[in-house]
């Protein structure tokens, strides 16, 4: 995720200063902070039969579902743009991970008007805000794969657009609507488990009026048009994170390629948007670079959403983000560099939010340095310097920074820490961490404490004390890990 810049400003001070309510600044002991050895273990399942009602990530405990296993989310939805009506019919294929005689799904909002368990009606309570309590007619054995369809229809509830992630449904100018937001943001359109943890295929089926169109993940099948209507299908085959799906319709300008191993590029613009078609046309040469420094591309698909509106952020939606009508080059570097850091290799945990957004803001320094020759040595010093008395600055941890304070420090004092990382274990152990850190975690979910482990046994050093002055701590480091290697004073 990228922010607008203005609103980054003002969020990062506001941040600091509430977390400094609950922390000492350059007071604060410079000691190692003790912590687990190990990531956070997965959350809970089910107790009495019961899935539980969240995964239990200690930010967000709601969100999510516990006791099953997603596998594949077919959704298809009917929506009409003048009415803002949306009817939808969801089928969610998931495993059983212990005995269930009832389990919950997110969706926010709609009436639903049947539930259905491997083809037989199931009985439906809705408890809270977004959770879906569902009780099959028979329960299910530990291990049961299972089927549950949904149908629901309404207007969806519309999200506040905020600077900080928060996100969903939303309407555009020209009419049309879309759907993204970070850390949730799924339920507002169709039933699912809302976390990151549990990724599943995605399949998406839109019907929409004839002169309207509609933009998803993954690859377009061929669109259908019958009774004034026109059917559009994505297939995401690629596990996905359900922040990272997407819904867009409005009266999309595409463009049609690939990419030079042949994987299919669609990107849409909504009316007004045009111009970035030139920003766009450097995705290519953006997804080399980053692939020699990151491993092959990981998406099934790749793309840009260019919209004609100035929400608070741009999107790594999976295989394709989507960008406000503010962003830039560097954003388009940004959210690229998502589809390995986030998407492919995506967090346990938001506590573990510094292995998405830290990254992603590095790959724009990388991107600089690379291309515009830029000497990052000398840009960290800058910005050292420049903030060298701002304990608003530094009073932000990179780990388990708090619920709410996810989306500041990761983007600005995440950059530095990196780049002090690269010099303290030097290039080639840098570069080869990067590599072997999407290698051996693609398609999955990791923690931060497991990328502390590898980095540690990839520069075969004890890098305890820095990761504790760096991410640990909310205070600014001390001069030995401020300045290693070549950035030494």
């Amino acid at each position: 995720m990228s922010r607008v810049a203005p609103v980054r400003v003002a969020c990062v001070l506001l941040t600091a200063v509430a977390f400094s309510a609950c922390t000492n600044s350059a007071e604060q002991s410079t000691q190692p902070t003790p912590r687990p050895t190990q990531a956070p273990e997965p959350g809970p399942g089910a107790s009495g039969g019961v899935g539980a009602d969240g995964l239990g990530d200690p930010y967000y405990p709601d969100d999510g579902n516990g006791g099953y296993d997603v596998t594949a989310y077919a959704v298809t939805i009917s929506y009409d743009p003048p009415t803002k009506r949306l009817e939808g019919d969801t089928l969610v294929t998931a495993t059983a991970t212990a005995a269930l005689s009832r389990f919950n799904l997110d969706l926010t909002g709609y009436d639903v008007a049947s539930v259905e368990v491997d083809g037989k009606p199931a009985t439906l309570a809705r408890e809270g805000e977004h959770e879906l309590v569902i009780t099959p007619a028979a329960p299910l054995a530990e291990g049961a794969k299972f089927e549950t369809r949904v149908r629901y229809a309404g207007v969806p509830e519309v999200s506040e657009d905020t600077a900080l992630g928060a996100g969903g449904w939303q309407y555009t100018r020209s009419g049309g609507a879309f759907a993204a937001g970070e850390p949730h943001s799924a339920s507002s359109w169709f039933p699912v488990n809302d976390h990151p943890r549990d990724k599943a295929t995605f399949r998406l089926s839109a019907r929409v009026p004839d002169g309207w169109s509609v933009i998803s993940n993954g690859r377009e099948e061929p669109p259908v048009s019958a009774g004034g209507w026109t059917t559009y299908t994505w297939v995401e085959p690629n596990r996905i994170a359900t922040y990272l799906t997407t819904v867009g319709i409005d009266k999309w300008i595409f463009e049609r390629s690939r990419l030079a191993d042949g994987t299919p590029v669609v990107n849409a613009y909504a009316p007004g948007a045009e111009d970035k078609k030139g920003v766009q046309a450097r995705m290519p040469e953006i997804l080399a670079f980053l692939s020699g420094k990151y491993g092959p591309y990981p998406q099934s698909a790749a793309g840009g959403i260019y919209l004609n509106e100035n929400i608070g952020f741009s999107l790594e939606i999976q295989g394709r983000p989507i960008y406000a009508k503010w962003a830039d080059l560097d954003v388009v570097v940004h959210e690229l560099a998502h589809q390995w850091f986030g998407n492919t290799v995506s967090v346990k945990n938001w506590a573990d939010i510094c292995l998405n957004e830290c990254f992603a803001s590095y790959a724009q320094w990388q991107w600089a340095e690379a291309v515009q020759g830029e000497d990052l040595d000398n840009r960290y010093r800058t910005q050292v310097a420049r903030n060298a008395q701002r304990d608003r600055f530094w009073n932000r941890k990179l780990y388990d920074m708090g619920a709410g304070n996810e989306f500041t420090a990761v983007y600005d004092k995440g950059q530095l820490a990196l780049h002090a990382l690269r010099r303290q274990i030097g290039d080639p152990a840098f570069d080869k961490l990067l590599k072997d850190w999407i290698a051996a975690h693609q398609d999955g979910n990791a923690s931060w404490l497991e990328f502390e482990e590898l980095a540690a046994t990839v520069a075969g050093q004890d890098l305890r004390p820095f990761f504790d002055a760096w991410f640990h701590q909310a205070a600014k480091p001390a001069d030995e890990f401020l300045y290693p290697g070549s950035l030494r004073k």
